[in-house]
């Protein structure tokens, strides 16, 4: 596996559209919308909203390496470019996978496929254009469902789970990311305010800031990193165990 190629893919490490979606006042607040126009520049607006984003896809990678068995399905759900697609094409160590990418946004599964098509490696990836509600998981040795299921209405999130589990080999894995609020309202400020601090840092703006938090209201709901947990383990899954968070963002791995 090349662990470089992972950090430096044209998903994660290059891109030539800058993130100013929120720079212009607007008449009303706009709702957050995976159009054309946030394809268009999501390498940009992903790498400066979620701290340590690259490390968590090269992570992707290196335990698709791992735990990716030989004639296994492996699942990007919520694919958006196919950044996890990529690593885990580029870490897997074992023949005859296929990788599936699913997103139900146009924009993002056609800029995806010209993506994977540039891409140098082989391993076989079949995209998806469909809600990862509707996904049937078969015979998977590793499900990755990075910054996806906040997007979801929560009533509906304990059902994919189940599902999830249920399409993976024994042995096999879930890795999940997700933004995550904190029970504690003092340590749920400081959260917030580290990663505002961070978004600053990376170039956006007050009216930035406060446009994309406007716009993600309702549409992005966080939960407690107890809340994920408890409900993995609902679905059936052994245990979960975080191995990364950055300010108010986790990363797991859920075993069957």
């Amino acid at each position: 596996m090349r662990f470089g190629a992972v950090l430096s893919s044209p998903v994660t490490g290059m891109n030539d559209s800058r993130d100013t979606i929120y720079a212009r006042p607007m008449a009303e607040p706009a709702t957050f919308t995976f159009d054309d126009e946030v394809a268009r520049v999501f390498p940009d607006m992903i790498r400066r909203s979620v701290p340590g984003y690259a490390s968590i896809i090269a992570m992707t990678g290196l335990l698709a390496g791992r735990y990716a068995t030989s004639g296994s399905n492996l699942y990007d759900l919520g694919c958006s470019l196919g950044a996890s697609t990529l690593a885990m094409r580029r870490g897997l160590k074992r023949h005859g996978c296929t990788i599936h990418g699913v997103d139900n946004s146009p924009s993002m599964i056609d800029r995806c496929a010209a993506l994977i098509a540039a891409d140098s490696d082989h391993a076989a990836v079949q995209l998806h254009l469909m809600d990862l509600l509707e996904c049937h998981i078969t015979n998977a040795s590793m499900v990755a469902l990075n910054f996806s299921l906040q997007f979801i209405e929560p009533s509906r999130r304990e059902p994919l789970l189940g599902q999830i589990y249920r399409g993976l080999n024994p042995g096999g894995i879930l890795l999940l990311s997700e933004k995550i609020v904190f029970a504690d309202p003092g340590v749920n400020r400081l959260q917030q305010e580290l990663h505002e601090e961070f978004k600053r840092s990376q170039g956006y703006s007050e009216m930035e800031i406060s446009g994309k938090r406007s716009a993600l209201e309702n549409i992005l709901i966080p939960e407690t990193l107890q809340q994920h947990r408890q409900r993995l383990g609902k679905a059936g899954f052994s245990r979960s165990d975080p191995w990364f968070q950055c300010c108010n963002f986790v990363s797991l791995i859920a075993f069957k």
